[in-house]
């Protein structure tokens, strides 16, 4: 090989390493016939392999780090789109959250034991997930679950039980008056209480006996009669 066939291979060669080592936005390379993921795509993808890594090592090995090894990405990418952990840890459980079905019966009673009996089909692995792994941040920001629930709710969207009684209202089952929202949202937070403290499964008899027998009375109603 003469100088000059020396020099254009060596120039190849350079060429060629700078090409390899260029990254896509992503953080993962554009050779090789990897698919370059963009917006929804790329964000979908960050967000599963986030929820991945808060459900198998809590909040504590939730980091940045962790985040992007597992969605194949660099942490650059993540820090754009969110500043803080935070902000990283509340984007991907509000992916998760999923609005439970407020039932419409045209009864005060049946809608709020309908309701409990789909949260509890779609909220109990959830909770108890969130109860157990999120301890950490829990303790690290002073706060519990009340208050992540509401950074979960679409900015002045009312919770479930705040429907359930306006349609009460508007039905005339109860008067239009003011109510303590720890009034309101205490059956679903006794359903959540009891999901966690025993680890399982809520049943109807526990389900009922919140509605009849704590909140029905604390809005000034009879329960239904029974034991």
């Amino acid at each position: 090989m003469n100088l000059e066939q020396k020099r254009g291979a060596e120039e190849r060669g350079t060429a060629g390493a700078r090409a390899g080592g260029r990254r896509a936005d992503d953080g993962r390379p554009r050779g090789g016939g990897a698919t370059r993921r963009r917006g929804a795509a790329l964000e979908n993808a960050i967000l599963d392999a986030a929820w991945d890594v808060l459900v198998e090592h809590g909040f504590p090995g939730f980091t940045y780090e962790a985040v992007a090894a597992r969605a194949g990405t660099s942490r650059p990418v993540l820090y754009r789109r969110w500043p803080q952990r935070e902000d990283l840890l509340l984007a991907t459980l509000t992916k998760r959250w999923q609005p439970i079905e407020v039932p419409d019966t045209g009864s005060l009673r049946d809608d709020a034991i309908g309701f409990l009996h789909n949260a509890r089909a779609g909220r109990a692995h959830m909770i108890t997930m969130m109860s157990v792994q999120l301890a950490g941040y829990f303790r690290d920001t002073g706060t519990g679950f009340g208050e992540l629930r509401e950074a979960l709710l679409a900015p002045g969207r009312a919770t479930p039980f705040e429907m359930i009684v306006a349609r009460a209202v508007e039905r005339g089952e109860l008067p239009d008056v003011p109510r303590p929202s720890r009034v309101v949202d205490l059956p679903f937070d006794l359903l959540r209480h009891d999901m966690v403290l025993t680890m399982r499964a809520v049943t109807d008899e526990s389900i009922v006996e919140i509605v009849d027998k704590a909140w029905l009375p604390l809005l000034g109603l009879p329960g239904n009669a029974g034991p």
